[in-house]
Parts: structure tokens; sequence; C-alpha cells
């Protein structure tokens, strides 16, 4: 009776053995994406650039001034005076983009999303950017993770192949933003009306994943507005989860130029390449 109760209880062990070995490796089902995010490797990535959202309200904000109560203030007080400075006639007609109550009366904290046909946010920070990533369970990718997303599945130059075709992504436009506004390219590059800039009736920042042609493939999947890659560029992404794809802007490039630091290194989707 024992002898038979112990064979029993090793078929059984044995058996359990098998639904243990059959069962998923952890870490596939660790990395495997949100719906807004796109697999790379060993990590996910965001499918979009990103905008900001109030983390507790979920209310959108605005992407044409920090997602900062203090700074987007800042930046709104003193473009209300620059306006009247800078340019000819019609660029000091344009008005500044309008600030919601939330953000002109309250404080807030922004959360970064990754969505298709929205004006990505172009005003932050590293510090900034990694807050909302922060806020969105996520973070911000290296430059590793970012070029190797960017070129596609074939590592290639360009998310299209390896030479440049022009018009493919929203890069090397005929005009300027700054130029237009300010009839330079090195001033008032804080300007909160420079994404509103159009040259015709195409504006020169699009939307969210509006350059259908610039797309990095990753097997049936695609990761959009990557733009020409760059060692010198950040990137979006985590390793084994989650990342954030936001746009290096305007501040990142006075951070590096007059503090000394280089955020972009520690950036991964922040597509200011794509969008400039």
């Amino acid at each position: 009776m024992r002898r038979r109760l112990a064979v029993l209880l090793f078929l059984l062990a044995g058996l359990g053995f098998r639904t243990l070995r059959a069962e998923p490796p952890r870490a596939a089902i660790a990395t495997r994406c949100a719906p807004d995010m796109v697999q790379v490797h060993s990590f996910c990535i965001d499918r979009w650039e990103v905008h900001t959202v109030d983390l507790a309200t979920g209310e959108s904000l605005s992407p044409y001034y920090p997602p900062s109560s203090k700074l987007a203030a800042s930046v709104r007080d003193t473009w209300l005076c620059e306006q009247s400075m800078l340019g000819n006639e019609a660029a000091r007609a344009l008005p500044l983009p309008e600030l919601s109550s939330l953000q002109r009366q309250h404080s807030f904290e922004p959360r970064a999303v990754s969505e298709s046909s929205v004006v990505p946010q172009g005003y932050l920070s590293y510090h900034l950017a990694r807050k909302a990533c922060d806020n969105a369970h996520k973070r911000l990718c290296t430059k590793d993770e970012w070029v190797t997303a960017c070129r596609g599945q074939k590592q290639t130059q360009f998310p299209y192949g390896d030479n440049f075709r022009a018009g493919r992504c929203n890069v090397h436009r005929a005009t300027h933003p700054g130029f237009v506004l300010h009839a330079s390219f090195s001033v008032g590059l804080l300007d909160p009306r420079l994404n509103l800039v159009e040259e015709g009736d195409d504006p020169l920042l699009r939307l969210t994943g509006a350059t259908t042609a610039c797309a990095s493939e990753w097997g049936s999947d695609k990761i959009f507005d990557c733009g020409s890659i760059s060692p010198s560029l950040g990137c979006k992404g985590q390793r084994a989860c989650a990342i954030c794809h936001t746009n290096l802007s305007l501040m990142d490039f006075l951070a590096k130029s007059f503090i000394g630091k280089a955020p972009v290194k520690k950036i991964v989707k922040i597509v200011v390449v794509e969008n400039t």
C-alpha cells in the first residue's frame, strides 16, 4: 500500500513539474507592451510622441507651454511683453496660446500620454520629462534604446531605409518658426507661438502620427515620428516594461548650453528630431 502511494505521489509530482514548465517564462510576460507602446527587443517604447495631462484630473495641459505652473506663468508673462518687440507687424499680431484656468491658477503635476492625432508637448526640460514619465509609470530611455528603436528592425540610418528621402519625415522644412516670428533663428527660443507657425496650410509641428510615411517598423508594428537618426540624440523607452516618448525641447537646449549638462543622453524617445 505504501509503495503504491509513493508511486502515485511521484507521478503527481511529475505532472505538476511539467505543468510548471509549460507556463510562459516570466520575462515574456514582463515585456508584454501596452496598446500605446511597441515591443523593441526586451523593452517597450511609446508609439507616438507625448502630450501631457494633469495627474489628478486628467485635464489636458497646453502643449505650447512648459507643464509647470511657475514656468508656464513666467513664459506667458514674458512673452506678453516680448511679442510686441520682435518680428514684423504680422508676427507681433499673432496672439499667444491660451492657458487654462488650471494652469494659470492652480498647481498641477504633468503625466505623459502617448496618443495619435494630438499636438505633442514641445516645451519639456529633462526634469519635467522625467516627472511626466514617472507619473505615467514609465521612464525615459537611454540613447542606445532610442537609436535602436528608431532605426527599426532592419537597423537602417532612417526609419524608412539607409538613404534620405525628402518629405518622408517632418524634417528640413523650407522655413523656420524663429525666422517667421523674430526674423532670427537664435532669439526667442521659448516663445510659445513657435509651434503655431505654418508653412502654407501645413503646420511646422504636425500632429502625432500625421506623417505616416515616417515610421520605424518592428514586425507588424510601427513607431511614428522618429525622423533622422543621430548618435547625438536621445531616446525613449523602458527595459522590461514601459517607456516615455517625449519632445526634447528648446528648454533642454538652453539647459545644455548654459548649465553645462547634457540631458539628451538620458532621454529616449524625445522626438524633436522629427518636429523642429
